[in-house]
């Protein structure tokens, strides 16, 4: 092969091997093309699928009376108006209701971090008997549905008393229905709305830190309480932040445990948007459904707002506690 020949051949080759990177490079632009399209359009399918039923609340929430019997009104009111958000407002008794239900749900979810922080630190941290046992006993409380004890919970609290000692002395037991009491007792010993999930949340984030950090505390004289408030709990905040949220959000919207124990319908902000269309048509004489349903939209997002707002404040640290919590591991 002469000089020419070997120059024309290996033209030849770079011409080749330049059409297959081409080409493959066309295709791979192709195949990210197509895979992004089809991540956006899954991604605008579970948020329609998610947000199509809360956009269609907000819109109806400033339907007037004219709106709703127009058929050419979809979305879009032709004569909006802020009626439905005053007349939902005053019905719930939106401030005073607002700021009970609050002070219920913070209650609750301080009460709950402490005990299940806590509970979750003892087994992390500390060897006892029976602990796999009673661990066990932890998961079983998350797969538990709430449907299976309800009646045993019902009877527990319908008849309270304790090792029978309230019996034995005022020869009766104490009815602790229809107000939050059993909702703090289940709280304070463990057992309250979901904390065997927290239980569980603490437990993986006080595993992921060093024992070095409480083996420095023991040496410098500090003891196991002084080492869990002051050390312990202050490097779990990120998992304190996400109990905190979840704990508030499933406390807030809980309208089982409500019912069971019968609590004052009046009291938790809810619990009285389920009367809110009934209270409207009694006291405001509005008999036509489709128009009382409007203030009951603006009430569902007068229920909405504080804890969108809370959860919007800590949504950093609420991603970041997640994370390290080792609940998605």
């Amino acid at each position: 092969m002469n000089i020419n020949e070997a120059k024309v051949y290996f033209e030849k080759l770079s011409g080749i091997a330049f059409d297959i990177a081409f080409r493959s490079r066309i295709l791979g632009k192709a195949k990210s093309v197509l895979l992004s399209v089809f991540k956006f359009i899954i991604i605008v399918g579970m948020s329609y699928i998610i947000l199509g039923p809360v956009i269609n609340i907000v819109c109806n929430s400033f339907f007037s009376g004219t709106d709703v019997y127009n058929p050419s009104v979809f979305m879009i009111p032709l004569n909006p108006t802020l009626e439905n958000y005053r007349l939902a407002f005053s019905r719930l008794n939106y401030w005073s209701t607002l700021a009970y239900t609050m002070i219920y749900i913070v209650t609750l979810t301080l009460i709950q971090i402490l005990i299940c922080s806590m509970v979750g630190y003892g087994f992390a941290r500390f060897e006892f008997p029976f602990k796999k046992l009673l661990f066990g006993c932890v998961i079983v409380t998350i797969v538990l549905p709430a449907h299976v004890i309800m009646l045993p919970l019902y009877q527990h609290f319908r008849r309270w008393d304790i090792f029978g000692i309230i019996e034995a002395i005022t020869r009766d037991t104490v009815n602790l229905l229809s107000q939050e009491t059993p909702m703090y007792l289940m709280t304070l010993f463990g057992s309250g709305l979901r904390s065997g999930l927290f239980i569980y949340i603490f437990r993986q984030f006080f595993r992921g830190l060093p024992k070095e950090i409480e083996e420095a505390a023991f040496i410098d004289g500090a003891g196991p309480w002084y080492t869990y408030f002051r050390i312990m709990l202050m490097n779990a905040m990120p998992a304190v932040i996400s109990v905190g949220v979840f704990s508030m959000v499933w406390q807030y919207n809980d309208m089982f445990y409500a019912k069971l124990f019968s609590m004052p319908s009046s009291h938790i902000l809810t619990f009285r948007l389920s009367t809110i269309q009934a209270t409207i048509e009694f006291m405001d004489q509005i008999k036509d459904p489709m128009i009382s349903q409007l203030a009951v939209y603006s009430g569902i997002i007068l229920v909405l707002l504080p804890i969108l707002i809370i959860y919007f404040v800590l949504q950093k640290y609420f991603v970041e506690g997640i994370e390290r919590s080792g609940i998605v591991g």
